[in-house]
């Protein structure tokens, strides 16, 4: 069974989603017939190339007060998912070159890969503060995810992916996404947003026929 979810590596809540995803596939005896295919959305298409602090953003965008609460409890939500957010180390970037990364992973690698790809970039990120549109910091989370350095680095200096990423993240908008992760189910079903592992697991049930 192939699950498609939307996403930015820039979304904490993604990070939490696809996590609590992978738990679900656990508790429902699912592995390894379940593949989680991870599908391009920009959060921020138009962020720019330089790196600055993440926390810099969130307190233009929400103001000091609401950005440390929301940050607080993002942060106090992610420990009882055993995910560690580091919100005062993460860089905001522009996430494009990491969506290539992801496809080319998926192309060349499968599912799988790409997968284990996308966990190592949000931990990159949101963890251990890598400026994720930076060639040679990505080239680390990559070679742990099972991609071959060289492959990475000669991949991340063509233009290779990105006609197609950039039509996969316009695509995404015309099809109405908006608000990630989005998880698109073989049954048609759709749940959008973080609604926990129960739900997702439920899910995964009825769309595989359980």
């Amino acid at each position: 069974m192939k699950v498609e979810v939307y996403g930015d590596i820039a979304c904490p809540w993604c990070r939490l989603g696809t996590h609590q995803f992978h738990r679900a596939v656990a508790e429902a005896g699912a592995e390894p017939a379940v593949e989680l295919v991870h599908r391009p959305y920009q959060l921020l298409p138009d962020a720019p190339e330089e790196p600055r602090p993440l926390m810099d953003t969130v307190v233009e965008m929400f103001g000091p007060e609401q950005a440390e609460a929301m940050v607080t409890e993002m942060t106090r939500v992610g420990a009882s998912e055993g995910i560690e957010y580091r919100f005062d180390r993460a860089m905001a970037v522009n996430t494009l070159t990491a969506h290539r990364l992801l496809w080319l992973a998926l192309y060349e690698h499968g599912a799988g890969v790409q997968a284990a790809l996308a966990t190592a970039l949000f931990d990159a990120y949101f963890r251990d503060g890598v400026n994720v549109a930076d060639h040679t910091q990505l080239a680390e989370p990559a070679e742990r995810a099972g991609l071959d350095g060289g492959r990475v680095r000669d991949f991340l200096a063509s233009e290779e992916g990105s006609a197609e990423v950039r039509e996969q993240v316009a695509a995404a908008r015309r099809e109405g996404v908006t608000t990630v992760p989005r998880f698109v189910f073989g049954n048609g079903a759709l749940i959008v947003g973080v609604t926990g592992t129960e739900a997702l697991r439920d899910a995964l049930r009825k769309a595989g026929g359980r």
